[in-house]
């Protein structure tokens, strides 16, 4: 987290991605939305890390598979800095590029075959501070983990984590992993949104996470979200 303003109103974005065609079609849709700036472009991750170390943007816009240094690498080291939010965009919709991008503290991620609206809304999301995941990959992401995977078992949270979190802490990590906004938590909770980006504000520094994503993760590795 940083101290940086992310208002709404003006945003600046770095997108990265190695494909030169799709980079100037996100780079298109994003200048015609009113209130975003794109203020630079990078090819691989080594460039998107250090425009984002000169230029300060409020958000980067990162593909996952790029050369030199791959978009996962690269969001972790942009996080760790605590330069800027970054918004994972991929093809890849459930692989370990999804849980690599979100552990490394990505506040969303986007299938790159979402539509224009879908995408300049998600830029905006992650600006107000609020973490997204695309439906379509937030319900796979429950289905994974409701089933059982002896891999990620070996590496599965220990529940006593939750015990530094408040009940009402422990409500509102269980809607991050529903993958609901603060609005949304405000509502099914009955609490006022300022109170509910407290309780997100101080569950993620009691879990020393990066990201509500990442809580939201977790909420589901501790089998906390109910699934039908």
């Amino acid at each position: 987290m940083t101290d940086r303003e992310t208002g709404t109103d003006h945003i600046r974005v770095v997108v990265a991605d190695d494909q030169a065609a799709v980079r100037s079609g996100l780079v298109l849709i994003l200048r015609s939305a009113p209130g975003v700036e794109v203020v630079g472009e990078a090819p691989d991750g080594e460039e998107a890390v250090r425009l984002t170390r000169e230029l300060r943007p409020d958000l980067v816009l990162m593909d996952v598979q790029m050369p030199r240094l791959d978009g996962v690498s690269a969001t972790r080291l942009i996080v760790a800095e605590g330069l800027a939010d970054v918004l994972v965009l991929t093809t890849f919709d459930l692989d370990e590029y999804v849980f690599g991008a979100l552990r490394a503290g990505a506040a969303g991620f986007l299938l790159k075959n979402s539509e224009a609206a879908d995408l300049v809304a998600a830029v905006r999301t992650v600006a107000r501070g609020e973490g997204l995941i695309s439906p379509a990959v937030t319900r796979r992401l429950i289905a994974e983990f409701a089933r059982p995977a002896p891999a990620r078992s070996a590496n599965a949270p220990d529940p006593a984590v939750l015990d530094v979190l408040t009940r009402r802490e422990r409500e509102v990590l269980a809607a991050l992993g529903a993958g609901l906004s603060n609005a949304e938590i405000a509502e099914r909770l009955r609490m006022a949104e300022a109170t509910v980006k407290t309780h997100v504000s101080r569950l993620l520094g009691k879990l020393e996470l990066r990201s509500r994503v990442q809580a939201a993760v977790l909420a589901q590795e501790l089998g906390l979200v109910q699934t039908s």
